[in-house]
């Protein structure tokens, strides 16, 4: 059974606050992210329907994805993507003791740094959202910034149908936003149907997609 909502409730961000939900924005902005990539199946073709709306995404990115593929992961950043931490492994920070969770998300720092050619990571989102309360107090003194959502699409849960992720996506979504999709092969099905028509339904309505800058 699926506990979190589709739509973040105000009384959960109210309790994280030093965590990101959303951002306030009087102009027509979403902010698109996906996580567990880069995956040679799936993220090329994120990057090219992205680009066909002239849209910015951020992508939070798996340690050990970006060590796999490291082509896709700098064709990321050539059109214009910003790029977050996922931890190395895709670990569950609820299962984790703080220590060794650190250490995880440090490695997968180190593994995305070594391909940027300036500058540093300092956006992360917990796999899941599962994160302790001694994790984000952590990561947060290491200067990350947590960005949880605003909106989940459930794009990877097999009882959720391709018309479903697409009315998640769309029914819910206010400007400010953020919006996660993932660029996994498990995700596939149903985000590779909801992202174009997600991207031209707001394109229609002149809102614009943005980067979460770092």
């Amino acid at each position: 059974m699926r506990f979190i909502p589709v739509k973040i409730p105000k009384f959960i961000t109210r309790i994280f606050p030093n965590y990101v939900w959303d951002f306030s924005s009087k102009d027509k902005v979403i902010y698109l992210t996906f996580d567990d990539g880069p995956t040679p199946e799936i993220t090329q073709w994120t990057l090219d329907t992205l680009k066909k709306y002239n849209a910015r995404a951020t992508f939070f990115c798996i340690g050990n994805n970006v060590i796999k593929h490291p082509e896709i992961f700098k064709n990321i950043l050539a059109n214009g993507h910003s790029i977050g931490n996922h931890t190395h492994d895709h670990i569950i920070g609820w299962k984790t003791e703080t220590k060794s969770y650190i250490e995880n998300v440090i490695q997968a720092e180190k593994a995305i740094n070594s391909q940027l050619e300036k500058g540093t990571v300092n956006l992360f989102r917990p796999p899941f959202g599962k994160i302790k309360n001694s994790q984000g107090k952590a990561l947060i003194k290491l200067g990350y910034k947590i960005i949880m959502w605003s909106v989940i699409t459930f794009d990877w849960e097999k009882e959720v149908s391709k018309e479903q992720c697409l009315k998640n996506a769309i029914s819910r979504t206010k400007k400010g936003n953020i919006i996660v999709f993932h660029d996994s092969v498990k995700a596939s099905k149903n985000m590779m149907y909801s992202l174009p028509k997600f991207l031209e339904h707001f394109s229609n309505k002149n809102y614009t997609f943005e980067a979460i800058k770092t």
